[in-house]
């Protein structure tokens, strides 16, 4: 009997859109084979493909593990708000973890410490933070001629996938939390929420219509880290690994990105009645810290240092 048939503790909702190069690498990420501590841990792995030319295909994602399942939608939209929430209504987990993007590569232990941090609290929002592999920021890096084939060379040159804490070498932080671990971010590329707390918000907000969801990502960490008695659990020494795939927000250059911006901020701005700005919560830590992440927990804490009023 295939997983999905069973009730399950978590379900990965991972949305792709012509990630031919990419994907692999992300479902791997997410497999027994690679994350560690996960006995005992019931999940699964929806993969929704929001569109693809050609379809990344059933067979191929379904190969990675019986609990890897696959969504084609026809009726795909630019934005990716529809497909998640249609993801999220085929999922079997009490968990969920929403990944708008699926070209990025998760770290070892976000599943065990994310199911740690539901044992921990009654109603938390945990958050993986995101990075960049190459030298840079993408949107700079690209601009300077980083491209697939040495974002693949510094993959083999790491050893990829042996030991995915070796991801920390070769990144630097996303935009989205540019200032480290121990200042306020603005999303999460790995959200972890429970279902009936994800669907009494109302899902992602669907109004968010823009090609790649503009600031719907964005839109849907804010919410939920404001719920009321929810804990944001950040987990520290984990990340996901953005990779070069040519997408609106991360790889677009710097002019383009900048005009992006504004318009996805004046669309929140419609929506909400408000200008976005990041959640000031402070977080619970929750996790290790791998001896390749040490040089960005020491460089976030002195970031931090200097400024003790960030927090709400």
């Amino acid at each position: 009997m295939r997983l999905f048939r069973r009730r399950l503790d978590v379900s990965f909702v991972v949305i792709t859109y012509n990630m031919e190069r990419e994907l692999p690498r992300t479902l791997h990420s997410l497999s027994r084979a690679y994350q560690v501590g996960t006995a005992g841990i019931r999940y699964e792995v929806l993969v929704v493909d929001n569109g693809s030319h050609p379809p990344f295909g059933k067979e191929r994602v379904e190969s990675c593990g019986e609990e890897f399942r696959y969504f084609y939608l026809d009726n795909a939209s630019v934005s990716p708000a529809h497909a998640l929430n249609f993801g999220a209504r085929q999922a079997r987990g009490d968990i969920l973890c929403l990944m708008i993007d699926g070209a990025r590569i998760a770290s070892p232990g976000i599943l065990r410490w994310a199911k740690a941090a539901f044992a921990a609290f009654a109603d938390p929002t945990v958050a993986v933070l995101g990075w960049h592999l190459g030298p840079d920021l993408q949107n700079r890096s690209v601009a300077s001629g980083y491209d697939q084939t040495q974002e693949d060379a510094l993959l083999h040159r790491i050893g990829f996938p042996a030991d995915g804490y070796r991801l920390f070498e070769i990144s630097v932080f996303a935009g989205s939390c540019i200032h480290g671990w121990f200042m306020p971010s603005g999303e999460s590329n790995a959200l972890f929420l429970r279902q009936e707390s994800y669907w009494s918000m109302g899902g992602y907000d669907e109004q968010f219509d823009l090609e790649g969801g503009g600031l719907l990502n964005l839109d849907l960490f804010r919410r939920a880290v404001s719920r009321e008695g929810t804990e944001l659990v950040v987990l520290l020494g984990e990340g996901m690994f953005h990779q070069v795939h040519g997408g609106i927000a991360a790889n677009a250059g710097e002019a383009l990105l900048k005009t992006n911006i504004e318009l996805w901020r004046a669309q929140y701005k419609c929506i909400r009645g408000e200008d976005f700005s990041p959640p000031r919560k402070r977080p619970v830590y929750l996790g290790t810290v791998p001896a390749t992440a040490l040089n960005s927990v020491a460089e976030s804490a002195r970031t931090a240092a200097a400024a003790p009023c960030a927090w709400d």
